[in-house]
Order: structure tokens, then sequence, then C-alpha cells
């Protein structure tokens, strides 16, 4: 194919037609040249079949940290490579090129198109037979999940410039997916909560009852002990006096339930509530494993998206970071009936049952109320939904106009409508946390330990 080189060349020609004695002869003269030094060109550019492309790089990063991918092309010809190399990923891939590569003389980056920022960059390289170029792309995520490479576009051009060879997919273009970790900003959290753990398991000697209902072990009776706590079996036994000491409870069920219908999708302190629940379900299977107890997930809409049950403990954070990585919200209303019965049919003993979902009366009214009771009779179950902090701020904010009056008479609404679906959970018998998004890991994590405390698990 032909470059602007080119065509500009045979603008020149078309000028000069005018003082042709024959205007047609200077037309084919000039046409023919630039035909020919444009085949004689595009001979002289470097084979695309010779090219060679791989990759390397990060496979993972968390997201809001950015990642380096390096695309290595080898010169394989005979020829000198001028050329113009796009590597194009998905958009939500944030990919442009790294400065280090500046430092190459041989590579440099290209404007991007109109269009084409953030799709990838583009690159123009100079290489030697027989040498290889690094092409750097620094990658920032703007979304959780995988971020695949799309595809290599190589434009190999001669050294007039005038034409050049362009196939899709020559080379072939090396796979590569990086996979956007989810957020755990709560993880500032821990060395807070794990201290209150520590209180609560044990960390300061127990008297009696009151940290706990599971036995411990045996021990003299002082002054102050309640008496209720005396094992007179033991005590005879032992012909001196002695009280039982409690624990709190181990080897407890945590079952962490992920609502990924459309209420997941809404963006709350600027990311998905989805990304808000799953960095508190991290935080809390960080909890529960220090606290001995077995923690659970499932994420459910019209589908059981995600199931992680009965994973080692050694192993289910980087297990639940794995599979949480890539799920997203689906624009489908939930199904509350299957939820129910998936957590039931897993779990026969009782458990913790954390149900994290959003407080509207059109999600729950008609899909969660009804089938509540059941889960009730068996579970200790919670209701965990995550509010948006600029509804309160809107609500109790300053009124100066007619459009500040209707926001503020939405926001009142909202809060209305949440205070009594939560009123209506509470009448069942379940406790509801309603938090807003940046302090929603947090509040989950106190509640988590405060039915600890009391023995609720």
């Amino acid at each position: 194919m032909l470059t602007w080189r080119a065509a500009m060349l045979l603008g020149i020609g078309a000028v000069t037609l005018p003082w042709w004695p024959r205007p047609w002869v200077g037309l084919v003269v000039g046409t023919g040249s630039v035909v020919l030094l444009a085949l004689i060109d595009l001979a002289w550019a470097a084979p695309l079949s010779a090219l060679e492309l791989r990759r390397d790089g990060d496979r993972t990063s968390w997201f809001g940290t950015a990642a380096t991918v390096t695309l290595r092309l080898r010169n394989g010809s005979r020829r000198r490579l001028r050329a113009e190399v796009r590597d194009a990923w998905t958009p939500s891939a944030g990919a442009a090129p790294a400065e280090s590569a500046g430092a190459d003389s041989a590579v440099r980056a290209a404007a991007h198109p109109a269009g084409a920022v953030g799709c990838g960059p583009i690159w123009r390289v100079r290489l030697a037979p027989g040498a290889t170029a690094a092409l750097p792309a620094v990658l920032n995520p703007t979304r959780r999940g995988d971020r695949r490479a799309v595809e290599v576009t190589v434009r190999s051009t001669g050294p007039l410039g005038l034409a050049f060879r362009q196939r899709r997919r020559r080379p072939p273009t090396p796979q590569w997916t990086l996979r956007v970790l989810p957020r755990f900003d709560s993880r500032r959290l821990l060395p807070e909560k794990l201290a209150r753990l520590r209180v609560i398991d044990g960390m300061r000697a127990t008297r009696g009852r009151g940290q706990g209902t599971e036995f411990d072990n045996l021990r003299e009776y002082v002054v102050g002990d309640d008496v209720r706590s005396i094992d007179w079996r033991a005590s005879a036994r032992r012909s001196d006096v002695l009280v039982r000491t409690w624990r709190p409870e181990r080897d407890r069920r945590v079952v962490f339930v992920l609502d990924t219908g459309r209420t997941s999708a809404v963006r709350v302190a600027d990311q998905p509530r989805l990304d808000v629940a799953i960095d508190a379900a991290l935080l809390l299977a960080t909890l529960a494993h220090r606290a001995g107890d077995r923690f659970d997930l499932l994420a459910v809409d019209t589908r059981v998206r995600t199931r992680i049950f009965g994973a080692n403990r050694q192993r289910l954070l980087l297990r639940l970071i794995a599979e949480l990585a890539a799920l997203q919200p689906a624009l489908v209303e939930t199904d509350h009936e299957l939820m129910v019965g998936e957590v039931l049919r897993r779990e026969s003993r009782r458990s913790l049952v954390v149900l994290c979902t959003a407080l509207e009366p059109a999600a729950l009214g008609d899909g969660l109320l009804p089938v509540l009771p059941r889960l009730v009779a068996r579970h200790q179950v919670v209701v965990a939904a995550i509010g948006d902090p600029a509804v309160p701020a809107v609500a109790n904010g300053p009124v100066r106009d007619v459009a500040d009056a209707h926001l503020a008479a939405a926001a009142a609404r909202t809060r209305a409508e949440r205070d009594r679906v939560g009123g209506a959970l509470r009448r069942h018998g379940v406790p509801v946390l309603d938090a807003a998004a940046p302090s929603f890991a947090g509040r989950l994590a106190d509640l988590y330990l405060q039915l600890k405390l009391l023995g609720r698990l």
C-alpha cells in the first residue's frame, strides 16, 4: 500500500502538467515513476513473516496499581526494519507507552490517532537485521477482572517511505492476560481488628462466663468468680474448689453471600457496590481465619456465579482474591429463592450467614422477605447493606434553590425506604447493618467480633 509521501509526489507531478507539451504524457510519466519507485520501496521493506513477537511482564496487579507488560519484537529478516507497531489492548486496560522506552534510540512512541487514546501504545521502530527491540507498555486498569491484549499490528515501510506492508495477524499476536485483583483497602484495619480478636480469644485470662460459651479448662476458684461456674464433680475429685473457664467459640462457620444482581452495579463513593462488598469479604475472611472459624462464600444473581466452600484455611485469602477478581455485576433481578436454597443445601450446621445486598423495596419486598423465615429458622442471619454517603449529605445539606429542594426530597425518600425495609427485616429477627461505603468493611468486622464476643455464632 502507498503512503502519504507517494500521494504527495503524485500531487507535485499533477502541478507540473501545464508545462508539459502533452499533459497526458506527463501524467503517464509521473504516475509510472511514482509507481515504479513505490514497488522498489515495497520490495526493500522488511517482510512481516520474518518478524517474531513475544511478551513478558506482570500477570497480576492490584486494582489502582500500574503494571508493566513488555512486547519484544525481533527482526529475523536480512533487511533493516522501519515500522510502526501498535500494541492494542482493551480500552479498560489503560495501556500507554512506558517512559523507559525512550532510552532506546531505535524505539520511540508515536502520537495516537484520533480515537485511539487508551487502546494501546503506537511505536516507531528502526531495527537492524537480527536485532530485538523492547516495547514496554504501562497498564493502569480502570476495572477489576481480566484485561487482555487484543492484537499487535506491524506496518513495515520501505527506505523511501513510499509504500508499506501490513497484514492482519502477521506476525501472530502473542496472547497475554493481566488479571486485575480487587481492592483490599480495608487491610489497613487489620491490626486494630486483630488486636480486638486477641482480647476476645483469650489473650487475657477469662474469669467465668461472659467471654464465650465454649469450655476451655478448669482452674482453682478465686474470690470474685461466678459461683455458677463451679464444677462440683471436679471439685469433689480434687478436694478443692474448681471453676470452669470459657472461651469464644472456634470452628464456627461464616457464610458470606454476595448479591451480584443489578443493585450491585450501582456506584457508591466512586466505585461499584460490588467492589465495596468484595473488600469487606476479604477483611471478614481474614478475621474468621485468625479466629479459627471457617469462611465460605457464595455469589448469586439469577444463577450461582461463584461458590467457595471448604477452602483450605492457609490458602483461603489467595483463592478468594483469584476467584473474585473476575466477578462482575449482572444487570438482572436477583433470584433470592435460589440464594436461600443454595445456602440451605450447602450448610447443614448452624452458621452465621451474611447477606450482602441492597435495602431496596423492589429487590427485597417481593424477593427476600418471603423466603427469609426458612433461612432464619436454621442460621444466624445478618443483612449487610452498602449505603451511598452522598444520600445523607444531600438530605441534610442546605437548600438554595428548587433543584436542591428536589434533590433533598429524593434523598429523604430514599432514606425512608431503606429504614422501612430495615424495619421489616428486624421484625423477622434479622440484624441489619446499613453503613456507608467508606466505613462498611470496618463496621461489618465489628459486628462479627461483637457476635463472637456474645457467643451468638
